[in-house]
Parts: structure tokens; sequence; C-alpha cells
């Protein structure tokens, strides 16, 4: 059983990224620690534990931070719904998360089982970066860091021209995560609206299987989905899941190990990832970046979850 580890900002599509891990044969989620950015943390938290009962697990879920490292929340409740979850009637309120702090179970996981963790982040990096600098050793225990953020080398942009949310969300906590040597994987949000877009045939294809688990995934997505159409896209995408996907099955994944920098302070450079392409800056490459990931082996992927 491989071992996840899953920092998330509990929205629609990380939700189903979590019953993925959650419902894979050979991968055991160890915790979810969990970071405000599509919604608030208290929100975040509460759907985390919502996705982890409906999956009938019980694994732990842990608070983490509440804001950015140097700045406010912006959140992205436009998009996915005043609760994060497509404002369709679930219950999420009034479960209790495990006790201790998410940046310190992050620390302990990872120190705990050198070589052994993959930690997968589907939200701002603000967890990530705080247990970074309270224990630089992580970044040579850890066995996989795959990061969904940025816009890998296609573009473009989801919350500005060039910049995606997580990266954008908390700049400074994606700059210090992708300077710090950990062995990163990122995959952007080009690389959902290249490969993990929800058509109107795969939308039916979800209904059709008929599980809790589908239906929760078709449910929550709703406000995204209405957001996507009205935009001139052919149906939401799956940013977070395609991530999930490639942390789960990497071997199909097409990959440029390329020099990264993600760019903080404000205005239009905020977020955005700096990809020396040509190999013009000199540094040394950081960063395996995910080009493409095959839409239906996502697709096989996530209805095999679905129908666990």
């Amino acid at each position: 059983m491989r071992r996840f580890l899953i920092d998330t900002d509990t929205a629609s599509d990380d939700a189903v990224a979590i019953v993925m891990a959650l419902q894979h044969p050979d991968v055991h989620v160890e915790a979810l620690t969990v970071v405000a950015g599509n919604v608030g943390l208290d929100q975040a938290v509460q759907n985390a534990l919502y996705t982890v009962e409906l999956c009938g697990k019980e694994t732990p879920v842990y608070a983490g931070r509440a804001q950015p490292i140097m700045r406010t929340l912006e959140t992205a409740q436009s998009i996915h719904g005043h609760d994060g979850m497509g404002d369709c009637g679930l219950p999420l309120h009034g479960r209790t998360p495990a006790t201790g702090r998410g940046v310190d179970v992050i620390v302990d996981t990872i120190l705990g089982s050198p070589g052994e963790v993959t930690l997968v982040c589907l939200g701002p990096l603000s967890n990530v970066a705080a247990a970074v600098l309270r224990a630089p050793e992580i970044t040579e225990a850890v066995e996989r860091v795959v990061i969904m953020g940025g816009t890998g080398v296609h573009g473009p942009g989801n919350v500005s021209a060039m910049a995606e949310f997580n990266f954008w969300a908390d700049p400074e906590a994606a700059a210090i995560v992708t300077a710090s040597g950990m062995p990163l994987e990122f995959v952007g949000w080009d690389i959902s609206i290249t490969s993990a877009i929800v058509t109107q045939e795969r939308h039916d294809a979800m209904l059709a299987i008929g599980t809790p688990l589908a239906r929760f995934g078709v449910d929550i997505a709703q406000a995204v989905r209405r957001f996507a159409l009205e935009h001139g896209m052919e149906g939401d995408d799956l940013p977070d899941p395609i991530a999930m996907a490639h942390a789960i099955d990497p071997s199909v994944a097409e990959i440029s190990r390329l020099n990264v920098k993600v760019m903080f302070g404000d205005g239009g450079q905020r977020g955005v990832m700096e990809v020396d392409r040509m190999g013009f800056v000199g540094g040394e490459p950081n960063v395996d970046i995910v080009t493409h990931y095959p839409s239906d082996h996502f697709f096989e992927l996530l209805f095999d979850a679905y129908r666990t």
C-alpha cells in the first residue's frame, strides 16, 4: 500500500480527488490536513470530514492554517458556491476534526516514515510552506510531492491572465515550496482544461453509474459547471482530481523537468510561474511539470472510484 498525505482546501473538485484516493485499492491515506483557500478553514474542514464519512473511512482530518503566510485570505466561493460544495444542500456542519495542527501532522508524518510518504497538495501551499520553514529536513524525507498548481507550460491562468488560483492565493508559500528542494511534480490548471473537462457525455456517464459517490461528484460540481458553461467551456474541469490521478498513476504522464520559480507580490505577476524552458536563467531544473495526462486514463480512474 502506498502512503498518501493529502493537503486540501476542500471544495468540490478537492472532494472528488479525495474520493479517488480513499477508494483506490493500492493507496492508504494517512491523513487529510486542511488549509484555507477555496473556502475558509472551518468550512473546508467540514467538507473534508463529510467526504471521508461518505466514503465510509476513518481517515483523520486536521485543521491547518486559516490564512496565507503573509497576506489575508481571498476565497473562490464565487466559483464553488458559498459552502464550496455547490450549495446543493449537504449537511456540512457539526463534525469534529482530529486533535492536532495540520502543519505538525505534515512534519510528523513525513519524518516518521522517511522515503515512504507521497504528499498530495490540492490547495494553496500555506501549510506546506510552514512545514518546510519549521522542519527543513522534510524536504529530503518525503518520497514525492504532487502539487495541483500553476499553469504548467501551456497557460492561461484561471484567476488572472497568467496565474492559477492556488499559487495566486498564497504566492509567497508557493515560492518557498518551489525553492525548497522537495521532489516536486506540478500538475497545472492547463492540464485540467485539456484533459479533465466533464463534457455532457461524461456528465451523463457519471449519472449512469448510479452510486452515491457518483451522484455526490455530480451534485457538488454544479456551481462550477454553471460557471464554466457560462464562460464558453464544454463543461466543468477537474484540476484536483487529475492531479490525484497523476499521484496514483504517473506512468502515463508526459513530463518535462524544468527550472521554475513562482512570482510573488501584487499585480499581474502575483502567483505566476516563471518557467525557464530555454535555459536562459541557468538554474538547475527543480520541478517535474506534467505537460500531458491522457484524458481517457484519467476518467477511467475517476469512474472506477465512483463504482466502488
